[in-house]
């Protein structure tokens, strides 16, 4: 078993000069494409669950299929809840054998968010697991706008949540299609001056590769969220493998020829994130 807490992966990848790739999963099928190419590549990953995904399969069964593909490979695999926006939801996650939970107050005033995160902290650590929080929100393309993290208050947060990691807001999107937006460097360094907690970011299939490299090695990021650009992936070979055979039906048959190019596309992304080689 190589289940894994999220602190267990960030704080070695703070100290070494890496990030961990949060791989954003919807099925079966692409979880299982993740972990193995975190094992073909001999790197740590974390498994998200998000409200989409939740939205289609209940915790209690993600939980199980998250432990059950760690148990498949020899990397350290994290059972993360991605986005829990409440008490009872983290508590469902935790119960539900999750490793990790990532509560969402960013929407809420700073002393609001502070103290609901804490308690989902308090919670997580007491069953031995981890928590992250985000501080500043972070929005979505073509859809809410977003709120720039304000380095004394991330400073706030990370001290007072009591939280593993923290994820900001420095000119990162959800859902861009693009790698043409690019993170504020300046307001990440003055974060991470402030405090020694891991930073995250959402929306890392938005940041300009060359980017993203850098900074899991010069910088305290140490996890990078990638969902849309594996869900690209995703549709661009399904749609070339029902081209290819217009015959096909069988769900199974169809999303076997999918699979591998999945597993490419995630290997080629946490290999992005690893330390440089010596």
């Amino acid at each position: 078993m190589t289940l894994a807490t999220l602190k267990d992966v960030l704080q070695p990848a703070l100290t070494g000069g890496y990030a961990v790739g949060g791989l954003v999963t919807l099925g079966w099928e692409d979880m299982r494409a993740y972990v193995n190419a975190a094992e073909a590549e001999g790197l740590p990953v974390i498994l998200q669950a998000g409200p989409s995904c939740r939205a289609n399969t209940p915790l209690p069964v993600l939980g199980k299929m998250f432990r059950t593909l760690a148990a498949s490979v020899s990397v350290p695999v994290v059972a993360h809840l991605d986005h829990g926006y409440t008490y009872d939801e983290c508590k469902e996650a935790l119960d539900s054998g999750f490793t990790s939970l990532m509560y969402d107050g960013s929407r809420k005033p700073l002393a609001q968010n502070i103290d609901e995160t804490a308690r989902i902290a308090e919670m997580a650590h007491a069953a031995g697991i981890s928590c992250e929080g985000e501080i500043g929100f972070v929005g979505y393309s073509e859809g809410e706008h977003s709120q720039g993290t304000d380095p004394a208050e991330a400073a706030q947060f990370a001290r007072d949540s009591g939280v593993d990691a923290m994820a900001i807001s420095v000119g990162n999107v959800h859902l861009q299609q693009n790698h043409e937006g690019g993170l504020d460097e300046a307001r990440i360094r003055d974060i991470e001056a402030l405090t020694e907690v891991p930073l995250v970011i959402h929306g890392g299939s938005g940041v300009p590769l060359a980017q993203r490299q850098m900074l899991a090695r010069t910088s305290k990021i140490c996890k990078f969220n990638i969902g849309t650009e594996l869900r690209l992936m995703f549709g661009q070979s399904l749609r070339s493998a029902l081209a290819a055979d217009q015959e096909v039906f069988d769900r199974i048959q169809i999303l076997k020829k999918v699979e591998p190019d999945l597993q490419a596309a995630a290997r080629t992304a946490l290999r992005g994130l690893a330390a440089a080689k010596s």
